[in-house]
C-alpha cells in the first residue's frame, strides 16, 4: 500500500479503535500499539514498517518527549522531596532487579537483561496522573506519586544514556565516569538555565507574550538540544524532554497577572491538539507495526513472569520506600499500586533496543505485551485498593 492512503487507513483505526477504548476507560496507547499489530506484517499485513512512517514516528517520538517535559510539574517534586526520592530509587532498583533476572533466565543475554531492566524501572507518568486525575487523589499521596514518577524520569534520561553508550561498544569504568559527568553536567545546565534564563529572567516576557514567537522558541529550543545531547553522548529525546521541562518552569515565574502560566497553557493546548492526533499516535501505530515475532517463539510463560516482575518491583520497591519515609502500610501500598504503570517512554526505550540490537523480536514482543497490560491493569488495581481502604 502506498505512502498517503497507508497513512490514512492507520490514522482512521487507531482513533476508532481509541474511541471504542474510551468508553471502556482503556489508556489510547493501547489502541494505537494494536492498531499497529492489526494492519501490519504480524497479523494483516496490510501496511508495512518503511522509511516514510519511521521519519514520522522519530518526529512523533521527539514531539511527544517534549509535550512529556512540557506537562511535568517541576514542583511537585519540591514538597515531598526526600519522600519521593526514596520511593522513586527503591521501585528503580527492585524493578531493574527483577527485569534483569527475569530476561538473564529467558534469553541468558546479560546485555539484553541489563536494557529491560532499565525500561522495567521507570513509571509512566501519563498512567499515575491519568490515575489520580480519575480517582481525585490529592494532597501527600498525589504530591509523592508524581513526584516519584518525575523522579523515575529523570533516572530513566541517566539510564538511557549509559543504555546509548552501551549500544556504542561497551562501557569501562572511565567511560561510565566521563558519562556520568557529561549527562550530569547537561542536565545541571539545563535545569540552572530554566532557573536563570527562563523563571527569573525578564527579557523572556517578551518571548511568550506573542503564542506564534513562543511556539517557535521552543520549537528551536527542542532541536538544539536534542542534537546538543546527541553530541555529548545521549540519546535526543533526552534533549526533547528537557526543552520541554525548561519551558514547563514558565509555571513557577511570578506575575500578578499569571501571564506566563496563560501562555503556557495556550501553547500546550495548541501542541495537544497536533501532537494527540496525529504525531503520538504515529509513534505507537509505528511501534506495532514493528512487532513481528515469529509466532512459535513467542513465550506466555516470559510475558507472564515479565509482568509480575513490573508489578511487584513497584509495589514492593515502592511501597517499601513509601513506608521508609513515614506513611503507613495502606498509603505505602496505595502508592507502590499507582507507580505500577508503563507507557510512553518505556515504549520509546523499547523501540531504541530494538533499533540499536541490543533485544530481540522476542524481548520486543513481550515488553510491548506487558506495557499494555500495566497500562490496562494499573488503575483498575488502584481504584479497587482505593475503594477498599476508604469504606
Amino acid at each position: 500500500m502506498e505512502f498517503l492512503p497507508s497513512l490514512a487507513v492507520l490514522l482512521v483505526t487507531a482513533k476508532s479503535i481509541e474511541w471504542l477504548f474510551e468508553k471502556l476507560d482503556i489508556h489510547p496507547i493501547v489502541a494505537h500499539v494494536l492498531t499497529g499489530i492489526i494492519l501490519g506484517p504480524f497479523l494483516l499485513g496490510l501496511v508495512e514498517p518503511t522509511d516514510e512512517l519511521r521519519v514520522l514516528a522519530d518526529f512523533g517520538l521527539i514531539m511527544m518527549m517534549l509535550y512529556m517535559g512540557l506537562t511535568s510539574n517541576f514542583s511537585a517534586i519540591a514538597h515531598n522531596t526526600v519522600k519521593a526520592l526514596i520511593v522513586a530509587s527503591l521501585g528503580v532498583a527492585f524493578s531493574f532487579a527483577l527485569g534483569f533476572l527475569t530476561v538473564l533466565y529467558f534469553s541468558g543475554s546479560i546485555t539484553a537483561a541489563i536494557f529491560v531492566g532499565v525500561a522495567l524501572g521507570n513509571t509512566a507518568i501519563e498512567v499515575t496522573s491519568g490515575v489520580l486525575a480519575r480517582e481525585h487523589v490529592t494532597g501527600e499521596i498525589s504530591s509523592i506519586l508524581m513526584g516519584a514518577a518525575f523522579a523515575d524520569d529523570i533516572m530513566a534520561v541517566y539510564l538511557i544514556g549509559i543504555v546509548t553508550a552501551l549500544a556504542g561498544g561497551g562501557l569501562s569504568a572511565s567511560s561510565l565516569g566521563i558519562l556520568t559527568v557529561k549527562i550530569f553536567a547537561f542536565i545541571g545546565t539545563v535545569l540552572i538555565a530554566s532557573e536563570y534564563l527562563l523563571k527569573r529572567a525578564k527579557w523572556f516576557n517578551s518571548v511568550f507574550r506573542n503564542l506564534n514567537v513562543f511556539f517557535t522558541f521552543t520549537l528551536i529550543l527542542t532541536f538544539s538540544l536534542s542534537i546538543i545531547a546527541q553530541w555529548v553522548g545521549l540519546n535526543q529525546i533526552i534533549g526533547a524532554y528537557l526543552a520541554g521541562l525548561m519551558i514547563s518552569r514558565l509555571k513557577e515565574k511570578r506575575d500578578p497577572l499569571v501571564i506566563p502560566r496563560i501562555k503556557l497553557n495556550a501553547l500546550i493546548g495548541n501542541l495537544q491538539v497536533v501532537l494527540t492526533e496525529f504525531f503520538i499516535p504515529l509513534f505507537f501505530i509505528y511501534v506495532g507495526l514493528m512487532f513481528n515475532p515469529p509466532v512459535r517463539d513467542l513465550s506466555p510463560m516470559l510475558i507472564g513472569v515479565l509482568y509480575l516482575s513490573a508489578v511487584a518491583g513497584k509495589l514492593i520497591g515502592c511501597g517499601l520506600g513509601s513506608r521508609l519515609s513515614g506513611l503507613d502500610w495502606r498509603n505505602s501500598i496505595l502508592i507502590g499500586i499507582g507507580m505500577g504503570g508503563r507507557g510512553s517512554l518505556e515504549l520509546a526505550i523499547l523501540t531504541f533496543g530494538l533499533n540499536a540490537g541490543l533485544i530481540d523480536q522476542v524481548l520486543f514482543a513481550g515488553f510491548i505485551a506487558v506495557s499494555m497490560l500495566t497500562a490496562l491493569t494499573t488503575p483498575v488495581f488502584f481504584k479497587k485498593y482505593l475503594e477498599r481502604i476508604r469504606t
